[in-house]
């Protein structure tokens, strides 16, 4: 039996979050109401910087397990990512622990944050893993597109590393959508098929949201 990452945790981490991104920065959240109250949701994030994460731990309105690269896990950073319930990921093999536990979030009803571009690069969704499809189809649960501007427009003057300080950075989330074709298949056509679904509903959200907050 897996363990399944900590709901209290991630509520832990939610709380951190919004002391830090809301006292470093000026998060500007539009459209959170969209995400649904209850029940198993996955956000797909675009990934241009290291605080993108973070800052949608900060700003969501329900606790979020997020899908980090076991990379990240080092040090002291290790029991403190595990302690607020985010689940460890080896991106170059098929990592079936992450995978049953990134289900087990999502059996047991809670949010998951996935980054579909699979790294940090201009976050503009132009490549998405087949990762993303799997957990939609396989779990039914609805997907929620959010897009992070504004993190990677410039270095911060004082930690070249994160934003400037106090500089505003917007997050937009989308409407929910399925994945899925409604058939419940899960073989490679159909995520396939739910994969390139899933890419035109999140380019369209990014460029909407652009459009939106003039970025």
């Amino acid at each position: 039996m897996t363990d399944v990452p900590s709901l209290r945790g991630a509520e832990v981490g939610r709380r951190i979050g919004v002391g830090l991104m809301y006292g470093l920065w000026k998060p500007r959240v539009l459209g959170s109401w969209r995400v649904p109250a209850g029940g198993p949701v996955i956000l797909a994030v675009n990934h241009s910087h290291n605080i993108d994460g973070p800052m949608v731990m900060g700003v969501a309105p329900r606790p979020t397990h997020f899908l980090i690269k076991k990379e990240a896990f080092i040090g002291p950073l290790a029991p403190f990512l595990t302690g607020i319930g985010q689940v460890k990921v080896d991106r170059h093999s098929t990592d079936r622990t992450a995978i049953a536990r990134a289900l087990g979030v999502l059996e047991q009803g809670g949010v998951l944050g996935i980054f579909p571009e699979g790294t940090r690069g201009e976050g503009d969704f132009a490549s998405i893993r087949a990762g993303l499809a799997y957990f939609a189809v396989r779990s039914g649960a609805p997907i929620v597109p959010v897009a992070v501007l504004g993190s990677s427009d410039r270095p911060g003057r004082l930690i070249k590393a994160l934003p400037p300080l106090r500089s505003r950075v917007d997050v937009v989330f989308g409407d929910p959508f399925d994945a899925g074709d409604g058939s419940g298949r899960r073989t490679r056509k159909a995520l396939d098929e739910a994969t390139a679904r899933i890419q035109k509903q999140l380019t369209a959200h990014l460029e909407n949201a652009r459009r939106l907050t003039g970025r």
